[in-house]
């Protein structure tokens, strides 16, 4: 997923959320009348490109509807079960990536190799504190990476950093200085630092980070309720400035419907973390109180292929599976064109070490694959689920697209609650979709490579593999760029993953909130504020 693919939650081993809540928070789960969603001006206007800018309010309180949560959840950034909308106020990471995909400083002002890849030094930022007054060290980068790799805490991004830190390689040689001693070399490893779950906690605060929330953040913690109610406040001794917000409320609410309503009516400023659909967007556009912030591809949709369930062991039905539909067509029915095509490629357009490679449409080829596979006139299901709005349209739209290649599709809409560990790696053909925001090198691995948990068409290729291995250990980029590539080309020419789209993700917010500013998993907690 995905989820939180992000793939978090159950399963842990993605980006989203699949544990339902007890309650629905304070603001309870009816807050309007369907009805009430049809205030304001009757034509539908078309949806913004971004959301509004300007000089904010100096302070103020934002409510933020969160989604529903596991009420196991936790302040700890490392945990699969973290309360993810709180993760980017509170804390910083060594590094992040930017807009653009690159990796640029944060805690770490710069960071150098040596020439094989093997050993990093990372240069940290001086005058740092922590919310409770402590100075942010080295030792505390180096407690933070020895504990995500630590097997007993199993932290999703343990399975990514594990192979190459050694906790006993990590090195505090100065207050401002940070080495690892990776055990193979990685060129690519900063990168790997910007996810998450990698958000720096103080020295020795591994049991208690989940409830205190301790960090270096621009907000801190004032209440945490998990899966309930919470507050954060703003860090006047933040090392980029005071953030332009007062305190940000956060609400957990059961349902969409609900969230939608309690931002129409004025009572939550925002809805984080939920993708609107787009008949839904137009009717929050049209209202007066609120409006829509748009993210560019921030989410890739997928329908995956189970390499290891007939009829897709066989590459030529995988390749006539994707030679079969038309990604535009599915955009269109699915996304109303707020999105752009995948062509089966997970790397999002524009950022470092895409490729355009793509197959082009061939019903015919398509057909006559399957006739060589002995699979003509293949009947298959494909599961979906109202998870998503946008699963079932997808799989709608690819039924119809693939059927003049003679394949016979039946759609399956199946419980939501329980997509996740029933349907989702279980069934052979069913539709998900990952969170953008990783590096390629983390989604290659992570989604695609050979025995990763993650890799939910349980893809194996050894080639595939090893095209990874030697891109890491490539110091020229050029080279490198050109093997991440071969590696993409390899996914859309043989894996199991069906990647139609790359769509926006519409979020739901009020006119008053400016500044609103996503990348990755998070948004801009420091610039995002009310107008005055």
């Amino acid at each position: 997923m995905p989820r939180t693919p992000g793939a978090e939650g159950a399963p842990p081993r993605i980006p989203r959320r699949t544990a339902l809540l007890g309650g629905a928070g304070v603001l309870g789960a009816a807050v309007l009348l369907p009805g009430c969603a049809a205030s304001g001006p009757q034509a539908a206007p078309a949806l913004p490109e971004a959301a509004a800018t300007g000089a904010t309010a100096d302070g103020g309180v934002l409510r933020m509807a969160r989604p529903p949560a596991s009420q196991a959840e936790t302040l700890d950034p490392a945990s699969s079960l973290s309360a993810y909308e709180y993760l980017g106020a509170l804390y910083s990471r060594l590094v992040r990536m930017d807009a653009e995909g690159q990796t640029v400083p944060d805690l770490a002002t710069g960071w150098e190799s040596d020439d094989a890849g093997l050993v990093w030094t990372f240069r940290l930022r001086d005058g740092v504190r922590f919310h409770d007054g402590r100075g942010f060290t080295s030792a505390d980068a180096a407690y933070t990476l020895r504990r995500i790799v630590d097997p007993d805490l199993a932290s999703p991004q343990g399975t990514v950093l594990g192979p190459l830190v050694d906790p006993g390689r990590v090195h505090t040689p100065e207050p401002g200085v940070l080495v690892v001693e990776l055990t193979t070399p990685n060129f690519e490893f900063p990168a790997l630092l910007t996810n998450y779950h990698c958000y720096v906690v103080p020295d020795g605060d591994g049991d208690t980070i989940g409830a205190t929330g301790i960090g270096t953040g621009p907000f801190r913690l004032d209440s945490f309720s998990p899966g309930g109610r919470g507050r954060i406040v703003a860090h006047d001794d933040h090392w980029e400035g005071r953030p332009a917000l007062d305190a940000i409320e956060m609400f957990s609410m059961t349902d969409i419907q609900a969230r939608t309503n309690a931002l129409l009516a004025g009572q939550v400023d925002l809805i984080s973390q939920t993708n609107l659909d787009f008949a839904t967007a137009r009717v929050v556009e049209a209202s007066e109180r609120a409006t829509i912030a748009r993210s560019v591809n921030a989410q890739w949709y997928v329908l995956p292929m189970l390499t290891t369930a007939e009829p897709f062991t066989d590459a030529r039905v995988r390749r006539a599976m994707k030679l079969a539909y038309d990604p535009q067509h599915v955009i269109d029915v699915a996304l109303q064109g707020t999105g752009v095509p995948g062509n089966d490629n997970p790397v999002p357009p524009d950022t470092p070490y895409w490729t355009d490679y793509a197959l082009e449409r061939d019903p015919d080829r398509a057909r006559a694959l399957l006739a060589e596979a002995g699979h003509e006139g293949l009947s298959l299901e494909l599961y979906t689920s109202a998870y998503d709005p946008v699963f079932t349209p997808m799989a709608l739209a690819y039924r119809d697209s693939a059927a003049e290649a003679g394949i016979d599709i039946t759609v399956r809409n199946t419980s939501a609650d329980s997509y996740y560990t029933q349907i989702w790696m279980q069934k052979p053909l069913m539709a998900t979709y990952w969170y953008t925001g990783r590096p390629a090198d983390q989604l290659l691995n992570q989604v695609f490579r050979s025995g990763s948990s993650y890799n939910e068409t349980a893809w194996s290729d050894g080639a595939f593999d090893d095209l990874l291995d030697a891109a890491r250990a490539t110091a020229d980029e050029d080279r490198r760029r050109t093997l991440y590539q071969d590696a993409q080309r390899m996914v859309v020419d043989e894996g199991g993953a069906m990647t139609p789209m790359f769509a926006d993700r519409l979020v739901g917010l009020s006119r008053d909130v400016l500044n609103y500013h996503e990348s990755g998993f998070e948004f801009d907690y420091l610039n995002i504020g009310l107008r005055p």
